[in-house]
């Protein structure tokens, strides 16, 4: 088959498909009244706490949740802690939660790094977990004794990361930053990289030139999976490719195992969407397949149940109007108005389920 040929059997049913969901009927597409009954799962939450009332909340609305740990400013401990919070959870609710591990470079110039770190990894695994995360601190952070950024593109990852093919796990990678992270306040596209940059000047990047581009960042992330082909990857918060769907296509288009989630970057999509809607839709659902609906949201129990839940519906509710509607929507994130992607239920399917069972190797 010459390669014409299957450029054209692959393109027919993303093109059928995007003509016929821009002109189907209202029982192809859900309503806000469908919110509630339509199976969901947030493939990226964070809950450091002994209560449950995040995955009761969850629960009435249909959420299922991929509870993630990870490396933050106190290596192993960090690890360790958000790990077990994790399993606390899942054993409350078996059947609403699940856990991707991590693991820390905080101990890196240890000779057996890589040893300790893969058994860690596997009594994760015994426990349950579904895959790894790793960290911005790799690139941006994390030094070794000499003073040198580690970076993912490192030899010394190599073994960890066949091994996690080789037991069939998914690696999440929160590598790089938006881009607006090497922009001045002012320049930022969004309100809350504006408002979290201004908290945390520690990650603002414009105010390190000294410290790596977001290009360099990027590329030493496409090394790494260049040398691993086969490793099931999901890039979280969209690959930090998030200013530019073009972009985040062709780098989903260069490697076939990856896919990516939407955690704490529908601000970028509603950009986006509000210059050009059409172009957005199309992207969604050419890469209905990739793409994993995910928010970021949190549970350290210090707010009240109250103020959670809030959180939770601000969140959930209005991505779902956003995805299932054609609404008029305002958003806090940005300054421009925008109208709903209205997917068709098969595409919504996918993103806000059908994907984290397939990435995740989630049970049913």
């Amino acid at each position: 088959m010459t390669k014409k040929l299957l450029r054209r059997r692959i393109l027919f049913p993303v093109c059928f498909l995007v003509l016929a969901s821009a002109c189907g009927t209202d029982a192809d597409f859900y309503t806000l009244e469908d919110y509630a009954s339509v199976p969901k799962i947030d493939v990226h939450v964070h809950l450091e706490t002994d209560r449950y009332l995040f995955a009761e909340k969850a629960a009435e609305d249909g959420f299922r949740l991929i509870n993630v740990a990870l490396e933050y400013t106190d290596g192993w401990n960090d690890v360790r802690r958000k790990f077990t919070y994790g399993q606390l959870q899942e054993a409350a609710y078996p059947d609403r939660l699940a856990n991707v591990t991590a693991f820390a470079v905080s101990d890196w110039d240890r000779a057996d790094w890589e040893e300790r770190v893969i058994a860690w990894l596997d009594s994760c695994f015994e426990q349950g977990a579904l895959g790894v995360k790793v960290w911005k601190n790799i690139g941006m952070v994390s030094r070794d004794s000499a003073g040198n950024l580690i970076q993912i593109d490192d030899p010394r990852f190599d073994p960890i990361f066949d091994h996690l093919r080789k037991r069939g796990k998914t690696l999440m990678g929160h590598l790089a930053e938006p881009k607006n992270c090497w922009l001045p306040l002012e320049e930022m596209t969004t309100n809350n990289d504006r408002n979290y940059y201004g908290r945390h000047p520690e990650y603002h990047m414009h105010l390190q030139p000294e410290m790596p581009s977001h290009e360099e960042l990027i590329q030493r992330r496409d090394n790494m999976l260049e040398k691993h082909p086969d490793l099931k990857f999901v890039g979280a918060h969209m690959g930090s490719l998030e200013y530019d769907v073009d972009q985040l296509a062709q780098t989903l288009d260069r490697f076939p195992n990856m896919a990516v989630d939407l955690a704490a970057r529908m601000g970028q999509v509603f950009y986006q969407t509000a210059a050009d809607r059409e172009k957005v839709r199309n992207f969604f659902i050419q890469y209905q397949d990739r793409l994993l609906y995910a928010t970021d949201l949190s549970d350290n129990g210090s707010r009240t149940k109250e103020a959670l839940h809030a959180a939770m519906d601000a969140a959930w509710k209005r991505d779902w109007e956003f995805f299932a509607t054609d609404n008029a929507m305002e958003s806090d994130l940005i300054n421009e108005p925008f109208q709903g992607l209205q997917l068709p239920k098969a595409v919504v399917d996918k993103v806000f389920y059908q994907n984290a069972v397939e990435w995740f190797g989630m049970e049913e």
